[in-house]
């Protein structure tokens, strides 16, 4: 049986935790943030680390997040990302 992945959108608290908890249970984890300096502390805990602005059209499926078995946008401070995060996914998912 194949392990589930994750792609966990937004690197603040609860989605460094929340990273770093599904790596070290052994799942695939895509890590994405628009910060440096966050994608530098989880990239070598999680499978993929990358900086990008998911507000971009079209970044979240360059990324290939449509393949993983759970997306988590784990962003509070900007709904605006936030809103863009989750449009991305839910036409990502009915394409």
């Amino acid at each position: 049986m194949k392990a589930k992945s994750f792609a966990v959108i937004g690197l603040g608290q609860f989605g460094m935790t929340l990273a770093r908890e599904l790596a070290n249970a052994d799942y695939d984890v895509l890590a994405i943030d628009d910060k440096d300096e966050n994608i530098q502390e989880i990239a070598e805990t999680v499978t993929y680390a990358v900086r990008a602005d998911v507000r971009e059209p079209d970044i979240l499926k360059s990324l290939g997040v449509q393949n993983v078995d759970v997306a988590i946008v784990a962003v509070a401070e900007n709904m605006e990302l936030t809103a863009s995060a989750l449009s991305a996914l839910v036409s990502g998912v009915s394409e």
